[in-house]
């Protein structure tokens, strides 16, 4: 991933059914939504694209790191396991996400080169450290207004009466 700036779109599908378009066209949108009884459970929720996130992250760290060692993977598994907890104001919050990577590797486990990669992998890893270190987040509503087609027809009607 090259530095500086990204662009991802929520565009609202139905209720709380949302399309995530990436700014790379040749990449299809991923569906959203919250569980039942907000959602319909259509697809994973925003924790769960988190914990999707950082066990990504972390699993492609730990790769990039035994390939470059020339330790070959067959296979390499992330399992994320979340929990959410309500603040001190009662609102819901991710509190603790666990993460346990299964590679699947030729050689010995106490390989010098395999013990390096479980040293510093971690530290590579874009979203977990930028979770942990916290984001900073601006929020901005630009808000667009729309006029009720029913009280538009009442104010016409009242208007020309």
């Amino acid at each position: 991933m090259a530095p500086g700036p990204f662009r991802v779109d929520v565009v609202q599908r139905d209720h709380f059914r949302f399309d995530v378009l990436f700014d790379d066209e040749t990449w299809a949108p991923v569906v959203v939504d919250e569980p039942e009884p907000l959602g319909e459970g259509a697809g994973p929720n925003a924790a769960r694209l988190l914990a999707a996130a950082v066990g990504n992250c972390l699993a492609a760290s730990l790769l990039l790191c035994l390939d470059k060692s020339r330790i070959e993977v067959r296979d390499l598994r992330a399992t994320v396991e979340g929990t959410m907890e309500r603040n001190e104001k009662g609102r819901f919050r991710v509190a603790h996400l666990d993460v346990t990577l299964r590679p699947f590797v030729e050689g010995h486990e106490s390989s010098p080169r395999f013990a390096r990669c479980l040293d510093i992998f971690e530290d590579f890893c874009i979203v977990t450290q930028s979770v942990r270190e916290g984001i900073d987040v601006q929020v901005t509503v630009d808000p667009e207004f729309v006029a009720d087609s029913e009280s538009e027809s009442r104010e016409m009607v009242g208007a020309a009466g």
